[in-house]
């Protein structure tokens, strides 16, 4: 891949995320609140994904891009583990409100976990400017 489409695919994730958050305040205005967590995880995915394909890391997988993000950001100190934590308590919430039966977010979880999500897309936007 050439720096300038890698460029390019950073450009679009980062702002796909800042796109999601606007579709988030929708859902959450219309109380849909399944449909929220599943915009929250994929907001924090694409901001994460971003932030990693700018350093030359390619995660081809939901799990190799969690797997790459504690490797890679965390673990070299970019964020503190705390603000890292999100992207694996919106995974976990996305999952169970996807897949599993009877499993209905509330208004209480997803108003709690939405400012997290905006911090960490906010983060990984600060994190995409120093670079």
């Amino acid at each position: 891949m050439t720096p300038e489409i890698r460029a390019e695919i950073v450009r679009y994730r980062i702002s796909k995320a800042h796109q999601l958050l606007v579709e988030i305040r929708k859902m959450m205005e219309l109380e849909m609140w399944n449909s929220a967590v599943n915009r929250m995880y994929y907001a924090c995915f694409h901001s994460a994904s971003a932030l990693l394909i700018k350093k030359g890391i390619d995660s081809h997988t939901h799990k190799g891009l969690r797997q790459n993000f504690n490797a890679h950001i965390v673990k070299n100190g970019y964020i503190v583990p705390e603000e890292a934590r999100v992207l694996m308590r919106v995974y976990d919430k996305r999952q169970a409100a996807d897949y599993d039966d009877f499993i209905d977010c509330t208004r209480e979880e997803i108003e709690a976990l939405y400012p997290s999500v905006e911090l960490f897309i906010r983060r990984m936007q600060e994190l995409l400017d120093k670079e």
